[in-house]
């Protein structure tokens, strides 16, 4: 398969020196445990549309709101950067009260990388005894819709999706 141009997606820092195990979902995918390395991800999150896709907003964010939002997500869960043939190229995550949310950047998507990190976050919530994950989804953003309901998730309402998991 062919790779996009990597240019200006830094690569993937030596984060075993913090002692974190990586998930290694393929030979293309590593989700890299999350670490406090802003200039990884600012890039993703300077794309306006790919921040109203994820958040409904209509600015970038700043180091301060990346920051604040990283915060949030490594307490509250499970937090991953997702490397895909040696780029990092987006962020996933599963929070404790089991909600999944994802980020690729738009040179990545539609290569399948947010369906195998939603399944494998969905294998993860398995481990931890979690009988179902939800997703939040704006309903303008039909490629992320598609993308979660190939994965098995249903709708439950304007903006949910559900996957039950199977013990």
């Amino acid at each position: 398969m062919d790779v996009p141009a990597k240019s200006g997606f830094p690569v993937v820092t030596d984060f075993r020196r913090w002692n974190m195990q990586p998930r290694v979902i393929d030979d293309e995918i590593t989700l890299i445990p999350y670490y406090p390395c802003p200039e990884i991800s600012l890039a993703w999150y300077q794309d306006p549309e790919l921040c109203r896709q994820v958040d409904n907003i209509d600015h970038v964010y700043t180091p301060e709101m990346l920051n604040g939002m990283y915060a949030y997500l490594s307490t509250h869960g499970d937090c991953y950067y997702i490397e895909y043939c040696g780029c990092m190229v987006g962020d996933v995550s599963l929070r404790n009260n089991a909600e999944i949310s994802i980020v690729i950047c738009r040179e990545f998507q539609n290569l399948h990388i947010g369906r195998r990190c939603v399944r494998d976050m969905i294998a993860l919530a398995g481990e931890k005894g979690m009988k179902e994950v939800k997703a939040n989804i704006y309903s303008f953003n039909t490629q992320s819709r598609k993308m979660f309901e190939r994965a098995g998730f249903r709708p439950v309402s304007e903006e949910w999706y559900v996957f039950d998991i199977k013990t």
